[in-house]
C-alpha cells in the first residue's frame, strides 16, 4: 500500500500540473480544494521542493509551482522518492537487495521469479505514467 504522504504528493502535483505555467499556487488553496491537511501538505511540498520538482515564491503573491514540465515527472520518481524501493521482496529489490532467507537458490525460486516480474511491470507502468496523465 502506498503511504498517505505519497498519495497526497501525487494529488498535489496533479493540482499544480493543472496550473503549470500560470504562476505560484498557495498551499492553502491546494489544501482546501484537494482536502489535504494544511500542515501535512506543507511538509509534502517542501519534500517535493527538495526533490527538485517544485519551486516556491514567498510573499503575498507567492506559493508553489512546478519547475519541471508535468510530462517529465513520472509516478516512478514520486513513488521512489516517498516510498523507497518498488519491489515487494528484498531479494528482488534493485535498491535495497538482501538475500532471501527462505530459498536455497534465488535463480530457480518460483516466488522470486514472480515478484521480479511484478517489480519490472510496476516499474514500467510507473515510469511511463507522468503527472500530466493525472489531470
Amino acid at each position: 500500500m502506498l503511504a498517505m504522504k505519497t498519495r497526497y504528493a501525487m494529488v498535489a502535483l496533479a493540482h499544480l500540473a493543472k496550473e503549470y505555467g500560470k504562476g505560484p499556487v498557495l498551499s492553502s488553496s491546494i489544501a482546501a480544494q484537494e482536502k489535504i491537511p494544511q500542515r501535512f501538505l506543507e511538509v509534502i511540498l517542501l519534500d517535493l521542493k527538495k526533490m527538485g520538482v517544485l519551486g516556491s515564491k514567498p510573499g503575498k503573491s507567492g506559493g508553489y509551482f512546478l519547475i519541471k514540465d508535468p510530462q517529465n515527472v513520472t509516478l516512478l520518481d514520486v513513488v521512489r522518492h516517498f516510498e523507497g524501493a518498488i519491489a515487494m521482496l528484498y531479494c528482488v529489490s534493485e535498491k535495497q537487495y538482501q538475500p532471501c532467507e527462505f530459498c536455497k537458490d534465488e535463480t530457480t525460486c518460483k516466488i522470486r521469479n514472480v515478484f521480479s516480474t511484478i517489480r519490472d511491470n510496476t516499474n514500467e507502468i510507473l515510469s511511463q505514467t507522468t503527472i500530466s496523465t493525472l489531470i
